[in-house]
């Protein structure tokens, strides 16, 4: 998905191609199929890349180089390839993809595309059929971290709260059910006050049972 429809692009300075000469460049002018672009950043700034869109014209294959400084180390800043030889056009002698709009995002490169204070462009058309090619509108767009509140509320956003209410057809009610509860509390209380340690006498003869009583006829 690209980024360029939601943000605006860091400003930088395309510097204008420099094409590569066979020989000597004052008295041969055969050009040798390779160009460089050089793209700056602002002086002092580097930037942490997502993004970088153009707009071919006639290339066939571009290497994309970094010029990196790691913040909090001595050494200076090194030139390391993130990309190399990506195909542009369908037949470099042909007209297929010679001006498509293209993009070249952050999980495509070979190395991560953080700290970056200058991006080069190596432009090559192994045909002979295009005098000039270059790539125009060069724009390159800042990898930002998500927000991990937004996040969270985002997903809040998007939840459909739901009024849940249970089932309860078929089940009787309630108000019904704690009233016969409470009837059986009050009636066991009752039974447990009146109830009386008496022997009974029928059948009980000073301390003995009357077999007689006890006999069946």
């Amino acid at each position: 998905m690209s980024v360029s429809a939601d943000s605006e692009p860091v400003s930088c300075t395309v510097k204008p191609p420099v094409f590569l000469q066979l020989g000597d460049a004052k008295t041969d002018t055969v050009k040798s199929g390779v160009c460089i672009v050089d793209v700056t950043l602002p002086f002092g700034k580097s930037v942490n890349i997502e993004e970088i869109s153009f707009k071919n014209f006639y290339t066939a294959y571009v290497t994309v180089r970094l010029l990196r400084k790691i913040p909090g180390q001595e050494a200076a800043a090194k030139w390391t390839t993130a990309l190399r030889d990506l195909a542009l056009m369908e037949n470099p002698h042909t007209e297929g993809g010679s001006q498509d709009y293209s993009s070249i995002h952050r999980a495509q490169m070979q190395v991560v595309p953080d700290h970056v204070m200058s991006v080069r462009f190596i432009l090559r058309q192994p045909s002979s059929a295009w005098m000039n090619f270059n790539l125009q509108e060069i724009k390159i767009f800042r990898h930002l971290e998500p927000d991990p509140e937004k996040e969270v509320s985002d997903l809040l956003s998007d939840l459909t709260l739901v009024n849940f209410r249970p089932d309860l057809e078929g089940l009787p009610d309630p108000s019904t059910v704690s009233s016969s509860i409470q009837q059986m509390w009050a009636l066991t209380e009752v039974m447990q006050t009146n109830q009386t340690t008496a022997s009974i006498g029928r059948f009980d003869v000073d301390g003995c049972y009357d077999v007689n009583l006890l006999s069946v006829p």
